[in-house]
Parts: structure tokens; C-alpha cells; sequence
């Protein structure tokens, strides 16, 4: 990740996005702007239902939204239903996406799992996409597993391959919906050192997470939504030990109470 960019490696701006349900329509994302340079890491925070996880699903390109522009590293989504896969080739290319339950193919290997992107959505030879997989496995501290399948590994080698297998095509922009939801407090440690590591080789993160201490680990920046709006963002430390918004210190309170019981 030595390449030089020029402007932001994402950029979203203005986004919308109404659900329709049973005659009924909710708005769940109303106006959200963000704009992350290479090599930064965004924390992006809120009690459930806020959106979070709709945001990262319109940027990786898995949901539809109804006005707005999502552009990373050039490449632009536009409002309207989502383009078909073949139409898509070229931003796949761009943001990998880590899952909260991983979703590892469970009929496949660790090393399968991994060497499949490069394959059918890069055309890489087979034997190239194989050495990808293993410097990928091997730099993950997850090479012994290579050959295991999914439901034989742990939550936090499952997390590691996760993260392998988003990173196969080599993408400038790193998408994480809940990272530490299923990880104890020492592997969320090792976590956050890997997800700086990729932050200090040049890679963009975008992370959702309700973990103030894994935020405050990781993060350059927090955003914090509230009813599908950004109402607050800035350095991470500032926004979580000094917050200025009623949101804000409303999950602080709520992740102070879940800690106490």
C-alpha cells in the first residue's frame, strides 16, 4: 500500500436512504457525509439501530440508496438499485469488507477462502492467488490454519481470516462491521494493533463499534450517529472523553452500564 492518492480515499456525501415495509416508509439514513484520506481510521459509533451497519452495506455496495454519492478511491456508486456484479468489477476492487459473523464460506478452507477473490473477481492465476492467500495468512499470524476449515478455527482466527480474505485483492479501503463483538479483551488488543498496522501501511478503515476503549485504540476519528445522522465527529479522544452531544454521552452511559453488569 506505498501508492501515492491525491483527496480522499472515500468520500460519501449527502446519503439517503428510506426502507419501505407494509405500505410504511422509515428513513434510515438521512444526509450522511464522511471523507476519510489514506491511512486513517474511522470509528464509526452509535446504540443500535443508529445505521451504522446500513453505511457500511451502501459503501461496499450491497444496499441500494436513494440520493447521495459514495465514491471510493474514484470509483462512484450512485443513488438507484445496486449495479449488477458485473458492473461492479472494478469497485470490488476497491473496499474489501469484514463481516460481524465473518461469513467465511464453511464448505471451503481457511487458504480457499482466502485465494478465492483473487481468482474469480481479480483473474489472477491459481498459484499466484495461492502465495496472496499465504503471505496474507502468514502476516495474520494465521498460516498454521490454512488448511482448516471455518467451524474448526476460533472466533479470533475466524476474525484474522476475515480480514485476510477482504484483503485479497489488495483494496485501499477496509470496511468492519462490530470487529470485538465475539472477541475477549485480549484478542480485541491484538485487534486493534493489527488494524493499526494496515492504518500505518497506507490502508483506510472504517470501522462500526459500540467498544469506547477498542475506539479510542484504534481510531484517528469518531462519527457518532443517532437516527441516521451524523451528529458528532472529531479526533477520537476528544469525542469520547469530552463529548459535546447529548448521543454521544448517552452511549458513553450506556457502555458504562453494560460493562457494570
Amino acid at each position: 500500500m506505498s501508492e501515492h492518492r491525491m483527496g480522499p480515499v472515500l468520500h460519501v456525501e449527502a446519503l439517503r436512504l428510506t426502507r419501505r415495509q407494509q405500505g410504511e416508509s422509515r428513513e434510515v439514513l438521512r444526509g450522511i457525509s464522511l471523507s476519510l484520506p489514506a491511512g486513517h481510521v474511522c470509528a464509526l459509533m452509535g446504540v443500535s439501530g443508529a445505521g451504522k451497519s446500513t453505511v457500511l452495506r451502501s459503501i461496499v455496495a450491497l444496499e441500494a440508496f436513494d440520493a447521495g454519492t459514495i465514491r471510493v478511491d474514484g470509483v462512484s456508486l450512485h443513488p438507484g438499485p445496486v449495479p449488477r456484479e458485473s458492473a461492479l468489477r472494478q469497485f470490488r476492487r476497491k473496499v474489501g469488507m469484514v463481516f460481524q459473523q465473518h461469513a467465511l464460506f464453511p464448505h471451503l478452507s481457511v487458504h480457499e477462502n482466502v485465494s478465492l477473490a483473487p481468482v474469480h473477481a481479480g483473474g489472477a492465476d491459481p498459484r499466484h492467488a495461492a502465495r496472496i492467500a499465504d503471505d496474507l495468512l502468514a502476516s495474520l499470524g494465521v498460516a498454521h490454519r490454512r488448511d482448516a476449515y471455518p467451524a474448526q478455527i476460533s472466533g479470533g482466527e475466524a476474525q484474522r481470516v476475515a480480514i485476510a480474505r477482504a484483503l485479497a485483492l489488495d483494496p485501499p479501503l477496509l470496511l468492519l462491521d462490530e470487529p470485538t463483538a465475539a472477541l475477549d479483551p485480549a484478542r480485541r488488543g491484538a485487534l486493534a494493533e493489527t488494524l493499526r498496522a494496515l492504518a500505518a501501511a497506507g490502508r483506510t478503515l472504517l470501522v462500526t463499534t459500540h467498544d469506547v476503549d477498542f475506539a479510542k485504540a484504534v481510531a484517528d476519528e469518531v462519527a457518532v450517529m443517532a437516527a441516521g445522522e451524523i451528529v458528532e465527529i472529531g479526533a477520537a479522544r476528544e469525542v469520547l472523553e469530552r463529548p459535546n452531544h447529548a448521543a454521544t454521552r448517552a452511549l458513553l452511559s450506556h457502555e458504562l452500564f453494560s460493562r457494570a453488569r
